[in-house]
């Protein structure tokens, strides 16, 4: 008779489709020194998963799934200072391995969670909220009145991006598939919002700004979108390609930056910018502090069973969700 109380987890032994997640007994055992074992109340599910089930992003295998999650600490390894039994942390970062009920790892992605912050929004939004905090407070120097664009501007990292630009009074216009994404990004802050599957998006970006262009393209699709986010840019302006969701982006001739107007690039990660543990601390107190207060609301929008992670990487892949999205585990979400 199996178990009822073993930890469980996602599992891939091969690169594939959503198909090779497989759900898990697991042999969790005690932290070691420096390491904690976590109950985990609410996982995240992230684009950045699909890279590493489809072999994109290496991994050794067999390997665990996700990286990110929020939970209680159980237990506290020989040498951990910091943190302590019953205290509720979230994280993200590697080694994979979120996709599951506990786990043991090491506590250098670990992070203090406010009680005024419920575990699934803590899984919603740490990845996410901690990538809008390095690409606004840490990319670009950007004044009041100035104007961006965001690609994506409905999905998880949008909705959160455009209400804090909102709070730093920063103008966004934001590109979505479908007019209910538009009025959705609308909701959250955007300024103005481009359909690209029915419009030019350069060309709509310059009408929108007198023909200048902006100073700043945050792009997470990649390849279909980095030539016209780079026609999308002011003189000396900069295009931070923050993800890849529709393929590696494109080789970038570098005459072409010139021609277009002394443009830079930049392909930024999020593990750069929360290594240090002063900074990570800023910027989640920050994040925090945003969302606690309410001027930054979180939307999960999708739920799932974590034994339910093939279906959800369906829907991820296929553009339908709205938002952040999250695994919800029986310990609970309070």
């Amino acid at each position: 008779m199996e178990d009822l109380f073993m930890a469980k987890g996602i599992r891939f032994y091969e690169p594939g489709g959503p198909e090779v997640l497989q759900w898990e007994s697991l042999d969790v055992g005690d932290p070691g020194p420096g390491e904690v074992r976590i109950r985990h109340a609410a996982v995240g599910l992230n684009f950045a998963d699909t890279y590493f089930r489809t072999g994109l992003y290496p991994a050794a295998l067999p390997a665990g799934m996700g990286v990110e999650a929020a939970g209680v600490v159980e237990a506290v390894g020989p040498g951990v200072t910091g943190f302590a039994e019953g205290d509720r942390v979230t994280y993200t970062g590697s080694p994979l391995g979120a996709y599951s009920t506990e786990r043991v790892m090491g506590t250098e992605s670990l992070i203090a969670l406010p009680d005024s912050i419920p575990f699934e929004t803590a899984a919603a939004m740490t990845m996410r909220g901690l990538t809008t905090a390095y690409l606004l407070r840490r990319i670009a120097d950007l004044a009041p009145g100035d104007t961006v664009l965001l690609h994506a501007a409905a999905g998880g990292v949008g909705l959160l991006f455009t209400q804090w630009a909102g709070l730093l009074g920063l103008n966004v216009i934001g590109t979505v598939s479908t007019d209910e994404k538009a009025e959705i990004a609308k909701a959250h802050g955007c300024t103005h919002t481009i359909v690209h599957t029915r419009e030019d998006v350069a060309e709509r970006v310059r009408e929108l700004t007198d023909g200048a262009g902006v100073p700043v393209v945050y792009d997470s699709i990649g390849r279909t979108t980095v030539p016209s986010s780079l026609d999308c840019l002011a003189r000396r302006g900069l295009l931070v390609c923050f993800g890849t969701s529709s393929g590696p982006v494109p080789p970038i001739d570098a005459m072409q930056l010139a021609v277009k107007g002394s443009l830079f690039v930049t392909r930024p990660a999020l593990a750069d910018y929360i290594a240090d543990e002063r900074e990570r601390a800023a910027l989640a107190g920050e994040l925090f502090d945003h969302v606690g207060s309410g001027r930054i609301t979180v939307g999960i929008n999708q739920r799932y069973a974590l034994e339910d992670a093939a279906r959800a990487h369906r829907d991820l892949e296929s553009g339908r969700g709205v938002g952040s999205s999250v695994f919800c585990l029986e310990s609970g979400t309070a």
